[in-house]
């Protein structure tokens, strides 16, 4: 019993000396510039991760994320003239609705493309269903026209095929379609577009533009008939062919500013050509140059997604 209180005093007694100098050699070691430690600098606050970045991502990842389908849905400001072949113009404003798979980068199109919905295809090749509203002609729209028979509306549905001949920089694209209402017969379309992508928000795109229409298209939007030419003395009785309608370009440029919300505004020059333009309505009536200008704004969101 004296010997363990013998050692526990001793090692007390070491303890308390080894500290005492411990103590000493720390207070001289700081005291001497030569023996001071260097300290570390400050590590810096992890930076503060940006709100509407943090929100950006995690819509692009539901996105990413969400199963099926992607609507989008458009609104449009389009001025052009009144009727096919007028020297007059109105702007209209309308909605359009689309949906396309959610398994990536949504694929350019172009403004004046036709509704369309790919049945087949793949990065470099398309083919598919299209449609287009093709308005009409009225007396209320021009009273120039008076004793002129109207054109009326027609909806165009047909076939549409496209190719990227340089991938996803020139596109080549056909539309033939077949008028319902105001005509019976064929009309088709060719395009061919440079698209340029500057960086991941920004895409231009710009190329010619031609239109052929069958002798139906032809002889209701631009044809005079001997009652017409009785009633209207600005015109004489004409029978159009078929043949090439207009030639022209167009261009477009589209800024996504996120993964929902992008805004387009595009323009289009078309001339009229051979039966189109001989036609009297188009000669002293109207004008061969017809303008197109406009543009437009869409959301997109996922089908079935809840956030």
């Amino acid at each position: 019993m004296t010997f363990v209180y013998r050692v526990s005093t001793r090692f007390a007694r070491v303890a308390a000396a080894a500290t005492v100098v411990a103590g000493a050699a720390l207070s001289s070691g700081a005291a001497d510039p030569a023996h001071a430690q260097t300290k570390k600098p400050a590590q810096p606050a992890p930076a503060t991760v940006d709100k509407a970045e943090a929100e950006r991502q995690a819509a692009s990842w539901r996105f990413r994320e969400a199963p099926g389908w992607l609507m989008t849905v458009k609104a449009h400001v389009v001025g052009s003239p009144r009727f096919t072949g007028s020297d007059e113009y109105s702007v209209i404003a309308y909605p359009t609705i689309s949906i396309r798979r959610n398994d990536g980068p949504e694929k350019f199109g172009a403004p004046d493309d036709g509704i369309s919905f790919v049945v087949f295809g793949d990065a470099h090749w398309a083919v598919g269903v299209v449609g287009r509203y093709q308005g009409g002609r009225y007396y209320d729209q021009d009273r120039r026209l008076y004793g002129i028979r109207d054109a009326k509306w027609s909806i165009e549905p047909g076939l549409f095929g496209e190719f990227w001949a340089l991938t996803d920089t020139v596109r080549m694209r056909g539309e033939m379609r077949y008028g319902i209402n105001g005509y019976n017969g064929l009309i088709g379309s060719v395009a061919l577009d440079y698209v340029h992508r500057m960086g991941p928000r920004l895409v231009l795109n710009a190329g010619p533009r031609m239109t052929v229409a069958g002798s139906e298209y032809m002889d209701a939007y631009f044809g005079v008939t001997q009652q017409d030419a009785a009633w209207n003395a600005n015109v004489t009785p004409y029978s159009p062919g078929a043949g090439v309608k207009s030639v022209g370009v167009a261009a477009a440029a589209t800024y996504r500013w996120n993964e929902q919300w992008s805004t387009t505004v595009r323009g289009q020059y078309d001339r009229l050509v051979g039966p189109a333009a001989d036609s009297p309505i188009v000669r002293n009536i109207g004008s061969r140059d017809q303008f197109t200008f406009g543009a437009s704004a869409s959301y997109t969101f996922p089908l079935g997604y809840a956030p």
